[in-house]
This record gives C-alpha cells, structure tokens and sequence, in this order.
C-alpha cells in the first residue's frame, strides 16, 4: 500500500498483465482445484478492487485481467476448451463476449463482501453488457445510479468513455486444399455493411467452426470510440472425393463383386495431387477400411498429420445379362 492507502503495482504485477496465461494471471497451477481458484481471485479482488485504487490505471488493469481469468477458470467448460486449445487459439476462438457469457461477477464479488462500484454500498450492481465490445467492464453503477467507467480515466471518473463497436462474425468458406496447405485470403469488407479490406492467413490444419480474430474491423463504435474486431468462422466446403474424420479422410471407393472376392489393384487419389496405387486384398468385405498413414489433414498445432482411409463399398449389379445371371446361379449352387 501507498501512503493514501492504495495498491502499489510491481513490475511483476505489470508482466503479469501482458500474459494470457489465466493461471498465471490468478497465481495458481494447471492443477488448481475450483475452490483454490476461487480463493487465488479473492486474494486478488481485495488487492485490486477499484474502491481501494482510485484512478490507479495499472490496478484498473489488473482488476480486469484477474476477473476474465476467473470468468474463464471457474467455468469447467472453457476451462476445458483453454487448457486443450492453448492460449492463443483460445483468445482467437473466444470472443470477449464468449468469456464472459453467463457470468456475474457482482454476485460473486458480493459472496467476498465487495461492492462492485465505488460509492461503498452493497446495492451496487455490476451489468454486463450484451455485446458492445463484448466486455462486461463497460459500465458500473453505484447506488445512487451514476456510472463508473472501467475503460478508461479511473474508475470513479463519473465519466462515460467511448463505447466500443460491436464484434462481427462472418463465414469464411475455405476448401479441403487449403486446410492441407494453408492460404492467405483477401475480403472486401463493404458487401456486409463494414469498411475496407482485410487479408488474413488461413494456417493449415485449420478446423471446421474456428474462429480467427482480426481485431478492430468489426463494427464502427456509434460514440466515437474503437471499432469492434471481426470473427472469421471458418467453414470447410464439401469435396467431391474427400469426406472429414477428425484430422482423417475418408475415400469410398466402389468395386465389383468379383474385384472384392479375387482382389485387385486401385489408384487413390490424395490432396496432394498424387494418386497412390493400392492393392486390394481377396475377400475383401463391404465397408472394409485400407489405412494410408500419413495422407490425411495435418494437425492445427503441427502435430501428427492423419491418415487417409479407402472405404470399400461392394457394387451390386441392378441388371445381369443372360451368361452372368447363368454364371451367378451356378455360384449359388456352390455355396457362394
């Protein structure tokens, strides 16, 4: 504490800031129990709380970092979805309305005796906005009803900042091909109602309902202040020969009854443009699997790439001619 009574931020509170790793953020492990979680964001709240850090910009800062880390590690399912996807991919997946989402983070600082504005009442409310930004730091009100910006100037400015745009998400079509190599696409942003243009890199591997951010080409703020960023969710468009399988293909490939019974030799073709020669087996049997390792998609972290699958399929002829259908009763006669 400072000789008015406030927080003093330390050069490790400010590294701590720029990390997106919310364990870090809270001080706690990857092993951290609900109820350690629970307890490492009280510690922190009652450190940082704005009633006890008037305009202290760095605390201000802090107090949302811990809170976005909470609203994420407290919730066992995008605590799930952080700790698979990493940080970064979850930050592009995961706008600040997806973290926040079903959160109240009034009631919760209440359980710890805290008020949520700074007039020191307990009926102070903290209100989540829908989506302006996506960020629930937006407006504070105190008892008497007056605001307290989060965003910028303090906490008990009395002043209201300029509001943020609304984010945007908009389909991205993108085509097996490009999921094995990777692609850089260039949209023209003016045919859904926003400015400019934008390139973005597609890396390869990519999977079907990613997100990926471009921050500040969302919607334009109706006050002045920041556009929103816009959310790109990527659509893998359906190939003629290919169908997905988690990071696996599957090719279906259609044979005769006899090619099936006496084997025989196929080409398969692959996204890299080869066509691999692969030999069928005698007796092979309907929906039967062949395993080409290493032909399927690659991994969205650069992993293991997956495999491509030949799915047999056995055709049945509609219509015999006359010397097959006498060929086919004889085959009956022997058991076949």
């Amino acid at each position: 504490m400072d000789n008015r009574g406030q927080t003093k931020t330390t050069q490790d509170d400010v590294t701590a800031m720029k990390t997106n790793d919310y364990y870090a953020m809270l001080g706690v492990t990857k092993t951290a129990t609900p109820e350690e979680i629970k307890k490492a964001y009280r510690k922190l709240a009652l450190k940082y709380h704005p009633d006890r850090n008037k305009d202290n910009k760095a605390a201000e800062e802090k107090f949302k970092q811990i809170s976005e880390a909470y609203a994420v590690l407290s919730d066992k399912e995008k605590r799930e979805q952080y700790d698979t996807v990493g940080s970064n991919d979850f930050h592009q997946r995961y706008s600040q309305e997806d973290i926040f989402r079903n959160v109240d983070l009034g009631s919760i600082l209440r359980e710890f005796g805290l008020n949520m504005g700074s007039g020191g009442g307990r009926g102070g409310g903290f209100r989540q906005t829908s989506m302006r930004g996506g960020s629930p730091f937006e407006s504070i009100f105190n008892q008497g009803g007056g605001m307290h910006d989060f965003s910028g100037g303090g906490f008990g400015g009395g002043r209201q900042a300029p509001v943020k745009g609304n984010d945007t998400i908009l389909e991205l079509p993108i085509t097996l091909e490009e999921v094995v190599t990777g692609s850089e696409k260039t949209i023209s942003l003016g045919q859904y109602g926003l400015s400019g243009k934008v390139s973005v890199k597609i890396p390869a591997g990519i999977e079907e309902g990613k997100k990926l951010r471009v921050s500040g080409k969302g919607a334009p703020s109706p006050m002045g202040g920041p556009a929103g960023d816009l959310f790109l969710l990527i659509h893998i468009q359906p190939h003629q020969l290919f169908t997905i399988e988690n990071n696996e293909l599957i090719y279906e490939k259609l044979l005769p009854f006899s090619a099936a019974v006496l084997g025989t030799e196929i080409a398969v073709p692959t996204l890299d443009g080869k066509n691999l020669k692969v030999k069928i087996p005698a007796g092979m049997q309907h929906q039967g699997k062949l395993r080409l390792k290493n032909h399927g998609l690659p991994a969205s972290q650069g992993g293991k790439r997956g495999d491509l699958f030949v799915k047999i399929a056995i055709e049945v002829p509609k219509e015999l001619t006359s010397a097959q259908q006498e060929l086919i009763e004889q085959l009956a006669k022997t058991g076949l």
